[in-house]
């Protein structure tokens, strides 16, 4: 059984039509009301568990009625249930709406990585330094562990939302943060590239022009589009459902942070054609990224939308 425990306060003015709407609601259940007991802010305490199938129907009337603006709404995961009713399969969330995302939770795990302390553009720079020696030492587990390390993902997917939801801060935040952010993993990296090469530190093969690791990085082709759309899509599925095992996989197939350590390395080693090649690289996959991001963002919405206007046929819940 699939839950989420709702915690609310609520003007006293409002709370008979908060409860009406959670006590008319077969998903909801153990819907508790305590008079006057919250404080700051002041009000009634609601407390009551719900089934996912019909969670975001519930948040929604709960939203629609202001009482997030006019009180306060806490969602938070149930680990464990025990109760007749709801697993008695009396017909409140039957069929696929009973693993329906419930948007408010995915909204906050994805502006939750849309934070930016300085503590993501450290990230951002060691990173990069990491992929810059992967690259100059030729060995792709550095670069693997620099895609690991990055945080750029949380950014990227956080203008999706914001495009999705149209809301404009949002996509300048975080195009602001990205920008700069991979602007200074750049700059510090060019100049670690320049102390490397002063010292001659870099591997015979790369200094002999045997260059897999930045070959790859710095040729942009079909299978670059290709795979940014695959780790795109699977990114906010991850996202939805709370897999951190598959968004660690989309960590390690976007070409970002590589390509932009490979800006760096290539004009620290004036090679201007490979620092293009890379330029172009990390274009591609952030502008990927986002539009993939975007459109699966609304066609999950889309989908869920329909299931749920399906289940409220004729013989469904209203």
């Amino acid at each position: 059984m699939d839950l989420i425990h709702v915690r609310a306060v609520s003007p006293p003015d409002l709370t008979e039509r908060v409860v009406a709407l959670l006590a008319d609601n077969p998903s909801v259940l153990n819907l508790i009301v305590q008079p006057g007991v919250a404080r700051n802010p002041d009000g009634d305490a609601i407390s009551c568990d719900v089934l996912t199938g019909g969670a975001n129907a519930v948040l929604r009337g709960m939203r629609e009625v202001r009482l997030d603006q006019l009180g306060s709404i806490v969602v938070e995961p149930v680990d464990m249930a025990f109760s007749g009713r709801g697993g008695s399969g009396g017909g409140e969330e039957p069929g696929p709406l009973a693993r329906a995302p419930v948007w408010e939770q995915v909204e906050a795990r994805i502006r939750a990585d849309a934070r930016y302390p300085p503590s993501f553009y450290l990230y951002l720079v060691v990173a990069g330094l990491i992929g810059s020696v992967g690259i100059v030492t030729n060995s792709q587990i550095l670069i693997v562990g620099a895609m690991v390390v990055g945080p750029e993902y949380g950014a990227i997917v956080s203008i999706a939302l914001g495009i999705d939801r149209g809301e404009r801060r949002t996509i300048r935040r975080g195009l602001r943060a990205l920008g700069a952010g991979l602007l200074l993993t750049v700059l510090v990296t060019f100049l670690f590239s320049l102390l490397i090469r002063g010292f001659g530190l870099q591997s015979q093969a790369f200094e002999a022009g045997l260059r897999p690791v930045s070959d790859l990085i710095n040729t942009p082709n079909f299978f670059s589009v290709a795979v940014a759309t695959l780790a795109g899509v699977v990114g906010i599925v991850s996202l939805t459902e709370a897999r951190t095992s598959a968004l660690l996989g989309v960590f390690i197939s976007v070409t970002t942070i590589p390509a932009a350590a490979a800006i760096a390395v290539s004009v620290a080693f004036t090679s201007w054609q490979e620092a293009w090649g890379s330029l172009v690289q990390l274009l591609v996959n952030i502008v990927v990224l986002v539009v993939v991001g975007t459109g699966t963002l609304r066609c999950q919405r889309a989908i869920w939308r329909r299931v749920a206007l399906r289940r409220q046929g004729p013989g469904g819940p209203g």
